[in-house]
């Protein structure tokens, strides 16, 4: 009779609480390091959030002459201007910097397909003002915060504030490491990298918590059990759950950061990180920090015994 596929044994018990001494290094490395980089380095803001015209062109004949592209556009005097390869060989992508004036915005356009003629097919064209990225910027970040506090209600509210606190800063572990990835490797930090994060934010969430529900029934079950053994039995009863999902998820993304072009590429690269790193702080960092936090061991009895108390009460005339 077939019983089904476990990916990990279920015998297993793997001491991940007891290495806590090690990945919590490891942690603070994830938070730290990508608050530096961004310090340091910066964020590659897209037209979203730095304003600007996006020009996307395919030249006619071929493999494109950037020296020639950048010599023509270079000429033109319209302020700082980034040019780069984008996708196919013949694909071009030119950013101009934000102008003055919605005016001086349109002629900064027109002289470059002015400059360039009928040499090239224009693919798109994007305009988007100081203003308006402004408040990308401010919408994008509010919606980032306002995810993180209803998330630690709906986690204080289910269990118990310990684990809203714990699922918090995993979650704020896990943002600022696709940051620092973002940083690191100088992706285009735009809409779509905010809504990487959103996305990372919730699937993340939804692992961690599987793992607060298993730690709520076993410490109703096992009333003597030394707590660090019981978060790490915790962990191990989810392990199969955990990886199953996170191998599957990463594997249907991973075609998108090989063949899906430039267009997705920073969105996918940053899914299939956050889908590792969110597995990670699951694991090492959630759970770990009920230790710190002083989980009570008699809150998850709590409701039950309230329950039975208003079963047993007798009924008023």
């Amino acid at each position: 009779m077939f019983r089904g596929f476990s990916f990990v044994p279920p015998d297993t018990r793997i001491g991940f609480v007891e290495m806590r001494t090690v990945t919590w290094v490891v942690s603070a490395l994830l938070t730290v390091v990508p608050l530096i980089l961004v310090w340091t380095m910066g964020l590659n803001y897209g037209i979203d959030f730095q304003g600007g015209t996006l020009m996307e062109v395919q030249t006619k004949e071929g493999v494109v002459d950037m020296a020639g592209f950048r010599a023509k556009i270079n000429a033109l005097g319209i302020g700082e201007v980034q040019i780069q390869e984008f996708g196919a060989p013949n694909d071009v992508l030119i950013r101009i910097a934000a102008q003055p004036t919605e005016q001086a915005q349109q002629a900064s356009i027109a002289k470059v397909k002015a400059a360039l003629g009928d040499s090239v097919d224009y693919r798109r064209t994007e305009v988007v003002g100081p203003t308006v990225s402004a408040e990308l910027i401010a919408g994008g970040t509010l919606a980032v915060v306002v995810a993180l506090g209803a998330i630690l209600m709906y986690i204080w509210f289910r269990f118990e504030w310990q684990l809203g606190v714990a699922a918090i800063a995993s979650l704020i572990h896990d943002v600022t490491a696709t940051i620092g990835l973002y940083s690191a490797l100088q992706l285009e930090f735009n809409l779509s990298s905010i809504a990487a994060i959103l996305t990372i934010i919730g699937y993340s969430l939804n692992d961690k918590v599987v793992i607060f529900d298993r730690i709520r029934e076993n410490l109703r079950k096992y009333k003597k059990m030394p707590l660090v053994e019981l978060l790490d039995l915790s962990i191990n009863e989810t392990l199969s759950r955990t990886t199953l999902t996170h191998v599957v998820t990463f594997l249907a993304m991973l075609p998108f950061v090989i063949v899906g072009g430039e267009a997705i590429y920073g969105f996918s690269l940053a899914m299939c990180f956050g889908i590792i790193i969110g597995a990670y702080s699951s694991i090492f960092v959630a759970a770990p920090l009920q230790l710190i936090l002083g989980m009570k061991r008699d809150w998850s009895s709590a409701p039950a015994a309230a329950a039975k108390t208003r079963a047993g009460a007798p009924a008023r005339a």
